[in-house]
């Protein structure tokens, strides 16, 4: 065996693994969490800013749309920038993003800042799994992977509760603004307690496959789009939605070609060869489809048909956070 091997076998970070789980859990539990924590204060984002609520619900869309994007090439850009350098600026900037959402005076202002808060905020989930996986031994990775599921389960049902209380009591602009010091103290813990381990940082590269980066914005972006706003528009009688079709089916179908056949990948689709893997990202998939769509679709209704206020329409979902904790 190469001293290398033996370093890399041997290597453990310096602080408590748990710690550095707590940590790095918090700050994907803070971007998880923003992903249904708006739902319930679009009437009132709507309302503010003189807008329909067709108008508003953009908020949503815009950061769904970029944190699709940058989630299956965040492998990526942890290859270019380093694990722990892009999680720093991926903290840093989702922060920064919710600050300025929170500040925003007119809606075109808040779509933008949420399309750049989903763009960084993508790199937070992966790069957090990433992060537990290098820091545990494998026999210690169950435990510490349970504490991950419980986060990205609970959070988006947590947060149409968590933000209809704030938009009730408070401001919808303390929705955004309650990541601010979440954000700092995580970015701050982060710096002090992550590194990365010595076969990563041997591992950086600079190659970058643009085709494949195009395929994937164009197909991922055109498909969150258009299943978003088809039903306002409805769907394929409208000329938008089957642009926006023709764009996707274009830019899905010829990434999974040309993903396939590249030499270097900016995603390696050959890993869905593995069963467990394959059958693994399935299941996430079915679950996460009924989990988020449930916390856009029931708040909506119970405000807009049902006339509930937005705390109320957020403890709709209350029970079903309280079972998967339970």
């Amino acid at each position: 065996m190469s001293e290398v091997d033996t370093v890399d076998r041997s290597w453990r970070p310096a602080a408590n693994p748990w710690l550095i789980a707590l940590v790095v859990t918090s700050a994907s539990f803070m971007e998880v969490l923003d992903s249904t924590i708006v739902n319930v204060a679009l009437p009132h984002i709507a309302g503010s800013m003189s807008a329909s609520a067709d108008e508003s619900t953009w908020v949503l869309t815009s950061y769904l749309v970029a944190n699709g994007i940058v989630l299956p090439i965040s492998g990526f850009f942890t290859r270019i920038l380093g694990r722990k350098r892009y999680f720093l600026i991926s903290i840093a900037m989702f922060t920064v993003c919710s600050l300025l959402c929170g500040l925003a005076t007119n809606l075109p202002q808040i779509i933008i800042f949420r399309l750049l808060q989903g763009f960084f905020g993508g790199g937070l989930q992966p790069n957090q799994q990433s992060i537990i996986l290098d820091t545990f031994p494998p026999n210690q990775r169950s435990r510490a992977f349970a504490l991950t599921a419980m986060a990205t389960v609970v959070a988006p049902v947590l947060g149409p509760t968590l933000g209809g209380v704030i938009t009730d009591n408070f401001s919808w602009r303390w929705v955004f603004l309650i990541n601010v010091p979440v954000g700092v103290l995580a970015f701050i813990a982060v710096m002090v307690l992550v590194e990365d381990p010595p076969w990563l940082r041997r591992q950086l590269k600079a190659s970058v496959d643009y085709v494949g980066l195009g395929f994937i914005i164009l197909g991922f972006g055109a498909l969150q789009i258009m299943l978003d706003r088809g039903e306002d528009a409805d769907w394929f009688k409208s000329g938008f939605i089957q642009m926006l079709a023709v764009m996707a089916a274009a830019g899905i179908g010829g990434g999974i070609f040309w993903l396939l056949h590249t030499k270097n990948p900016i995603v390696d689709l050959r890993a869905l060869a593995d069963r467990n893997f394959a059958v693994g990202c399935l299941m996430i998939s079915a679950m996460a489809f009924m989990l988020y769509s449930s916390g856009v679709l029931i708040p909506q209704l119970a405000q807009q048909h049902l006339g509930y206020t937005a705390t109320w329409s957020g403890l709709i979902l209350m029970p079903g956070a309280v079972a998967l904790c339970s």
